[in-house]
């Protein structure tokens, strides 16, 4: 979610059906998701206070997930789950943005339960990317595979110096050592998007047996990405990006807010979304605003997944988009915690033991899970 950061799409129609509107007459599909629901009722990844890691920028041992540890990426390996997570140590200021994030692995055979890493996997350090990420660090990830089998990571790189951040790519072959590749943007219109602040970046995929493979779509790669409103970019190789521009300097904008709705304040990019037959189904975060014009059945503040479909032939068009969450904060530690208004900020989606799994930020403290059947 910011750096500062279960209902059903209100349709009038049978759960799980959506109207394709903008295709002329009744064309009618079902969503791959059944309701979210969640198969345990606690965090399935919580701080671990006695985790020390040497710090290479500063050369001291810190403990690197001991404050709170939220907004995962997932994926499946070797038949079992792994989610890289975002830990924050217990240093610097007492607020959010104020700690030094770094990117834990944990991995687990169930889904459920797992085994956290003793050390951090992408973290801030002496290379090239320093000065993005440091003081401040690397945060909520997501994650794809390529088509020749290289995991393409998207987080967000944060700097209080330059109090700048933007989305960065990292490769790895195996999930704990990672190449950065810098910033998405770079270079991309001769540097017009080199110092631009942009964050929260997921990538288009298709589900091919229970992997979720990164995909293209009119021959190139799509990246969904951005808070206050929902952008787009694409790409030749999953690691030079270019955003799609409404007019030269101006980027194009898909999912903006709407009033009085859960995504009133913002709408922000969610998990890879995934193309189907009836179209790219993305799930998405949704903030609530604070004041007039925001949905009155949330609390104001709150973070909530909804869901939209773009068309399969052209990712810049909207053919459904639900007015209610199909999942929201319901537990307490989804409702207290780092972020007490309500968070459920969803990141990390995986297809695992025939079923889909979505792996969420809890009120910026904690990982939970939730899991749907498949349409």
């Amino acid at each position: 979610m910011g750096i500062r950061c279960g209902g059903s799409v209100r349709l009038g129609l049978a759960a799980g059906v959506a109207v394709f509107f903008g295709l002329g007459a009744a064309a009618v599909a079902q969503s791959p998701f059944g309701t979210w629901t969640r198969p345990v009722d606690q965090p399935v990844i919580r701080p671990v206070k006695d985790s020390t890691f040497a710090d290479p920028i500063t050369g001291k041992m810190v403990h690197w997930q001991a404050l709170h540890t939220f907004n995962p990426a997932a994926i499946v390996r070797n038949g079992k789950v792994y989610v890289l997570y975002r830990a924050e140590d217990d240093s610097g200021s007492r607020m959010i943005g104020g700690h030094v994030s770094r990117l834990g692995l944990a991995v687990s055979n169930d889904g459920i339960h797992f085994q956290q890493m003793p050390e951090p996997v992408l973290f801030p350090a002496k290379d090239t990317q320093e000065d993005r990420e440091s003081p401040g660090g690397v945060e909520d990830p997501r994650i794809v595979e390529s088509p020749d089998g290289t995991y393409v990571l998207t987080y967000t790189q944060w700097s209080r110096k330059l109090d700048r951040y933007s989305v960065g790519i990292a490769t790895s072959r195996d999930l704990t050592h990672w190449q950065k590749q810098g910033p998405a943007f770079l270079g991309a219109y001769s540097g017009r998007y080199d110092t631009y602040k942009y964050k929260s970046a997921a990538i288009l995929t298709e589900r091919k047996g229970d992997k979720l493979v990164a995909t293209k779509v009119k021959g190139t790669y799509w990246m969904f990405w951005g808070d206050l409103g929902i952008r787009m970019a694409t790409s030749d190789d999953l690691i030079h990006w270019t955003p799609v521009e409404s007019s030269p300097g101006e980027v194009k904008v898909v999912l903006k807010p709407r009033p009085g709705l859960p995504d009133s304040d913002f709408p922000e990019a969610g998990p890879p979304p995934v193309l189907t037959k009836q179209g790219i189904v993305m799930l998405y975060n949704g903030k609530n605003k604070d004041g007039e014009g925001r949905d009155p059945k949330l609390k104001a503040g709150t973070y909530a997944v909804l869901q939209a479909v773009l068309s399969a032939d052209n990712p810049e068009k909207i053919l459904e988009r639900g007015d209610a969450p199909v999942f929201q904060p319901q537990l307490p530690f989804e409702q207290s915690g780092q972020y007490a208004a309500g968070t459920t900020f969803s990141e990390g989606l995986v297809f695992f033991k025939g079923k889909w799994w979505m792996y969420y930020g809890c009120a910026d403290s904690f990982v939970g899970v939730a899991t749907a059947v498949v349409r």
